[in-house]
């Protein structure tokens, strides 16, 4: 074997690596098994929040999810340190944890008020069992009876000691073309107190839209290093299309529908309910509304807790051009928060040539939720276009994550988080 045929052999391996990595990163989160429905992570007393954990404080995450099985299984969970790209480190779960690395979730309780038969599961993490000890990116197993091989569902958590101060502001871009349509993330880091050689290599940033991990923007280069502070103002970067509020609907009661919903059927052993047909709202002129950036929240009229008490109905989702036809080359997917933005056929619409609509159906809890439509391009599907349209004035919550890694470090810290929001004044009604 000569020597030019071992170079191609070892660079044909690293794009198999790389591919897979960028694979693998593209989908973190995922439900493995289908008994398993509304799996929740999120900071404690608020479900649209990130699950973010401060390092070494009293903070607590909730974990809620339910098995429609409906009887008791031996549920665990264990917590995998991953690097910037959600990759799995190669280091002892001793290294970054304190206490045991496998948990049982041992509080559950039988579903109760609802015609669907579930077991709620429940739990606050981190306990005094199980802790991390080093900030990062964290991967949360749910597996069956001790068994990792079981698995039943992962989530995404972010473990962080405050070491950076992050400066930002939301603008309008100086592109003509993206002026009135996107919203640029302009912002400054203080690293002082780290000691860093080369900063523009050792800290990496991640800017995330309304928690969405399948948009974010990674490997940001500093436009300037002045002292201890780094500065991000270039013009193509953080730079994001501002989208619309987003489409709602209200499931909170079963019995009193919505103006979304269409019509319903409830028998004693089942609910369907039959949404209004959606459009493209890209011609639509934009008007403010309060929304959940593409979240959802797990809440009921009628009940005292909605998860135990809240039921589960059959949801049929159709939506339409204008004039009927199906988009050449393209697939239509719903997606939102309750979907985790999942591009595969559980999400993906069909399109009927009966009815002139595509339709997609989605087994959901009582609750409120947010969703939209996304356009992938079958020859390209890292092409996807929102059929919402774009709007400057429209209200999007932003994320910016600071990792460090030094010289020495196998893993990659979370040395800053900040939020903000795109607008503040909230009105009533804007246009």
């Amino acid at each position: 074997m000569n020597f030019f045929r071992i170079i191609r052999i070892v660079v044909l391996l690293l794009i198999n690596v790389i591919t897979g990595i960028s694979v693998s990163a593209q989908q973190v989160e995922k439900v493995y098994m289908p008994n398993i429905q509304t799996a929740q992570l999120f900071t404690y007393g608020n479900q649209q929040s990130m699950p973010v954990f401060v390092l070494n404080s009293g903070g607590q995450l909730e974990l809620d999810f339910d098995d429609l099985d409906g009887n008791v299984k031996s549920y665990y969970y264990t917590f995998v340190l991953c690097d910037y790209n959600w990759n799995p480190v190669n280091l002892s779960p001793f290294d970054y944890l304190k206490g045991f690395t496998q948990n049982r979730i041992s509080t559950y309780r039988y579903s109760s008020l609802a015609l669907t038969r579930y077991t709620h599961y429940q739990a606050f993490l981190p306990d005094r069992n199980s802790a991390p000890i080093k900030s990062g990116n964290y991967l949360l197993k749910v597996f069956l009876d001790a068994d990792t091989s079981k698995l039943a569902f992962t989530k995404q958590l972010l473990v962080v000691e405050q070491k950076a101060a992050v400066s930002a502001a939301v603008v309008q871009p100086f592109t003509p073309d993206k002026f009135n349509s996107h919203q640029k993330i302009r912002f400054n880091i203080n690293i002082k107190g780290i000691n860093t050689f080369s900063a523009a290599q050792q800290v990496k940033v991640v800017i995330l839209q309304n928690n969405r991990w399948d948009i974010a923007q990674r490997d940001i280069v500093p436009t300037f290093v002045r002292g201890d502070v780094l500065d991000y103002t270039a013009e193509n970067i953080g730079v994001f299309p501002a989208g619309k509020e987003w489409r709602w609907l209200d499931l909170r009661s079963f019995s009193l529908e919505s103006d979304r919903v269409d019509h319903s059927v409830r028998t004693k052993t089942f609910t369907d309910i039959y949404l209004k047909t959606d459009m493209d709202r890209s011609g639509q002129r934009y008007i403010y509304f309060a929304d959940l950036n593409g979240s959802y929240a797990i809440t009921t009229y009628e009940s005292i807790n909605p998860f135990w008490q809240g039921d589960y109905a059959t949801v049929y989702f159709t939506f339409a051009q204008v004039d009927g036809t199906a988009y050449p080359n393209k697939d239509l997917y719903l997606a939102g928060g309750f979907t985790g933005y999942d591009f595969s056929d559980k999400w993906k619409m069909t399109y009927n040539p009966d009815t002139y609509k595509y339709e997609c159906k989605a087994y959901l809890k009582q609750g409120y939720y947010n969703y939209t439509y996304i356009l992938v391009d079958k020859n390209n599907p890292s092409v996807r276009t929102e059929l919402e349209g774009n709007y400057y004035e429209t209200e999007n919550a932003y994320t910016i994550l600071v990792y460090y890694k030094s010289f020495t470090d196998r893993s990659d810290q979370l040395i800053g988080i900040a939020n903000i929001d795109s607008r503040t004044d909230k009105p009533g009604f804007s246009f």
